[in-house]
């Protein structure tokens, strides 16, 4: 990042300087931008989108800041140190790298933030960006999200925020301080760089980032749910080759009680996913690549051309050919 931007963002303003005298809060938007609804803080999209899509800020340290909602969604991007924040009356620890998304109407306190803190605040409202649409990506191309969408329905919804845990993909980052280095620079086709990297970063965050869901369901699920999921993450790292017994074996189950928990667990046999998981995997290369469809049968790990073409059709009601040409 630039070394200009980089102290504009550690630089302590005036709103700073006073709540680091007293630990108080100060508003540091205008009575315009929010309404007061049952002691609830919601900041508006008027305000803040009056004149662009995309408004990003740096926190303001030394105080709490009060529970509060959005009508728009909002990434909190953790540039350097920690913060805490209570979101939707569950305290969540925001570490340096990690980004947290809101989605719109959900809320959240953060807790004061000290010297070495920097949190950005990117505020958007792209109406084509939300958790339902990070969460059908996710679902196409991954058996363990498809898993936890549907433990989620059966009683454990999903809430209405996402920590992503990108601290260790520089990609991430780099796309990250890219936004922040257009927005403060202000030049010619900023804000629509911006937005054009908007959707990039979202998607990689869906293709490399572990989220809250995988911790969230070891910590609530039941016993027999979890050996699922450690299943179903083996199937997605190693489905080319994976076999039932060398999975039981690696996760230190007996082949039937894995077979057993597998079918009760998700509706279909261990074969089924595996196949499953290939079908997603060449999904992915058939709508993103031009390579020959012969060499995605073989890259995933079919051995048999027609079996693979069978299920594929079945899983998307059109062949190969037909599902690249509609993309």
């Amino acid at each position: 990042m630039d070394e200009g931007i980089r102290k504009r963002l550690y630089h302590v303003n005036s709103i700073e300087k006073r709540q680091k005298e007293t630990g108080q809060f100060i508003m540091d938007y205008p009575q315009k931008s929010f309404s007061n609804k049952n002691g609830n803080m919601n900041l508006l999209n008027e305000y803040f989108f009056k004149n662009k899509d995309i408004y990003i800020s740096r926190h303001n340290r030394y105080a709490d800041y009060p529970r509060h909602s959005h009508q728009f969604l909002e990434l909190n991007y953790m540039l350097h140190g920690q913060c805490r924040q209570i979101i939707e009356g569950k305290e969540e620890l925001l570490q340096e790298g990690e980004l947290l998304l809101l989605d719109d109407r959900s809320s959240h306190s953060i807790k004061a933030l000290g010297d070495d803190d920097i949190l950005i605040n990117i505020l958007f409202r792209d109406q084509n960006i939300n958790l339902e649409w990070l969460a059908g990506i996710k679902k196409r191309n991954s058996l363990v999200y498809d898993f936890l969408l549907s433990s989620a329905v059966e009683g454990n919804p999903m809430r209405k925020y996402i920590i992503f845990k990108s601290a260790n993909i520089p990609h991430i980052q780099q796309i990250l301080d890219q936004i922040i280095t257009e927005y403060y620079r202000d030049e010619e086709f900023s804000t629509k760089m911006i937005a054009l990297y908007l959707p990039i970063l979202f998607t990689e965050l869906v293709r490399k980032c572990d989220t809250y869901l995988s911790d969230e369901a070891k910590r609530i699920y039941s016993e027999t749910n979890n050996v699922a999921l450690q299943t179903l993450q083996l199937i997605e790292r190693e489905y080319r080759d994976i076999t039932l017994s060398s999975a039981a074996e690696k996760l230190g189950y007996n082949k039937n009680y894995l077979s057993n928990v597998i079918k009760q667990k998700t509706g279909s046999t261990f074969t089924e996913l595996v196949n499953k998981q290939k079908i997603l995997a060449a999904n992915l290369l058939i709508e993103s690549t031009h390579l020959p469809i012969q060499d995605i049968i073989e890259q995933v790990g079919f051995q048999n051309k027609t079996h693979f073409y069978d299920l594929y059709k079945k899983e998307y009601q059109m062949l190969p050919l037909q599902k690249r040409a509609s993309v």
